[in-house]
Order: structure tokens, then C-alpha cells, then sequence
């Protein structure tokens, strides 16, 4: 069942001290939602990070067990690397992943389920931190802007796929 949401606005709550859920509804079947989260071909089209950031290297292996890594690059070639392990996936509905910006940052528990009715689907991420101080802290990066676009490119992404 999805959301009294409007379609196309994320929203952010902290539903517990150690917790970020972002929850947004997209119009599409949830089935392509889950690959579009999950395959390397549509990843690299959306999740690219802010402004002026690509998606050149993306590995997933989509199984309990599995390990995946993101290489994000910026147009002066900086880059950075996400990685992470797959913990649970039950296409098309959930997938439980961990996640590590590096050894700066603790590793989280992110936790998708999509939820669809009538052609919609309601996105809900949960982010878990290790504490408190670890969540405010990554609240404090911006990083929430940086989902914002990727999310809008996940729409225009979810629409050329329709």
C-alpha cells in the first residue's frame, strides 16, 4: 500500500535516535523500482552523487553474502568508495544492506522495502547508524541534498523505463 505521499517528494524522519527514514513515492511498478536499485546498468544512471559527480565503477553481487562497491568520480578526478555487504534481498520488496564510506565513517544498515498500489510505489529507506552522534553526524554532510537529486533522477530514469 503506498503513502498519502504526493509522488515525486522525499521525506526524512527520524523515527528513532539511531534511524534516518526517507520515504518517497514514485510512479512506477515496484519490480522495476528493485532493479533499478539493484542493477549496476541503472545504478550508475541515478545514483551518481551530487552535482558535477559520476557512477564509473558499480559492482553488485545481489545474494545474501554478497559484497557490492560504488566508485563515485568528480569531474577533477577525485574519487571516493562505498562499499558494503548484502544481507537480505526479496525481489521485488526488500533489501537489507550494509554500508561504509570508509573508516572515517561507522558502517550503517540499510533497510529498502517497496510497497505499490495502483501503479505507484512507495519507497521506504531506513538508515541505521550506530548511534546517535554517528547519525547527526552524517545529517550534517548535506548528504540528504545529494539523495534529493539522485531521487529525481530516479524518476526521470523510472519514466524512460515505463
Amino acid at each position: 500500500m503506498t503513502s498519502g505521499a504526493s509522488t515525486g517528494v522525499t521525506s526524512y524522519t527520524t523515527p528513532s535516535d539511531r534511524e534516518v527514514l526517507l520515504t518517497r513515492v514514485v510512479s512506477a511498478p515496484r519490480r522495476l523500482v528493485f532493479a533499478a536499485w539493484t542493477e549496476p546498468r541503472h545504478l550508475q544512471r541515478w545514483l551518481t552523487g551530487p552535482e558535477g559527480w559520476t557512477m564509473p565503477g558499480c559492482e553488485i553481487d545481489l545474494r545474501p553474502g554478497g559484497r557490492w562497491r560504488y566508485v563515485y568520480r568528480k569531474a577533477s578526478g577525485k574519487e571516493m568508495t562505498l562499499t558494503g555487504s548484502v544481507l537480505e534481498v526479496a525481489p521485488p520488496e526488500r533489501l537489507v544492506t550494509t554500508e561504509s564510506w570508509g573508516p572515517e565513517w561507522p558502517e550503517t544498515v540499510n533497510t529498502l522495502v517497496l510497497t505499490e498500489s495502483e501503479g505507484r510505489t512507495t519507497i521506504a529507506l531506513t538508515i541505521t547508524y550506530v548511534s546517535k552522534e554517528a547519525r547527526d553526524a552524517a545529517l550534517a554532510t548535506g548528504a540528504m541534498d545529494g539523495m534529493n537529486r539522485a531521487f529525481e533522477l530516479l524518476d526521470e530514469l523510472l519514466d524512460a523505463e515505463r
